[in-house]
């Protein structure tokens, strides 16, 4: 095969390539959604049903008001988690569990996020559960629900 037409070949492949990447891009921010919003709706379901150890958990670290925030996060989580599941309010949705992710890394996750930021260290970022989250919040936050969501529906409609 000659130069020019190895150069086609992968110029015709390229082409396929972002052809199929553009009728995939839909499937990026409802697939996100999915995956995260069923972590959030089974965690906030998980600390609502065990509201006593969630409570108890919380003031281990020295969070303020256990009981009240145990109960915060727990709806949020799991109203949330709905929420982002059905693409219903994703920007809102991203910016309020992006905190509480905040919150983790700062509270519970701290000393794991910290040894995961030494470099060579036996824990990467990506074995940190909360910040992995967090970047997938902050991508739905920045980019929304997508078009296949309630998000779309709802503000359809408005215009």
């Amino acid at each position: 095969m000659t130069l020019p037409a190895v150069l086609a070949l992968v110029q015709r492949l390229g082409m396929r390539a972002r052809l199929a990447a553009d009728r995939l891009r839909p499937l990026a921010p409802l697939v996100t959604r999915v995956v995260v919003g069923q972590t959030f709706l089974l965690t906030g379901l998980g600390k609502l049903s065990h509201l006593d150890r969630t409570t108890a958990f919380f003031a281990s670290i020295g969070m303020p008001l256990p009981a009240a925030n145990a109960l915060l996060v727990g709806v949020l989580e799991l109203v949330g988690g709905a929420c982002l599941i059905l693409g219903l309010g994703t920007r809102l949705f991203g910016a309020l569990l992006s905190g509480t992710m905040v919150v983790a890394l700062l509270t519970a996750d701290r000393g794991r996020f910290l040894r995961a930021l030494v470099p060579g260290g036996p824990v990467g970022l990506a074995d940190v559960s909360a910040f992995v989250l967090l970047l997938f919040l902050l991508w739905l936050v920045a980019l929304g629900g997508g078009p296949l969501s309630l998000d779309k529906v709802v503000f359809a409609r408005r215009r």
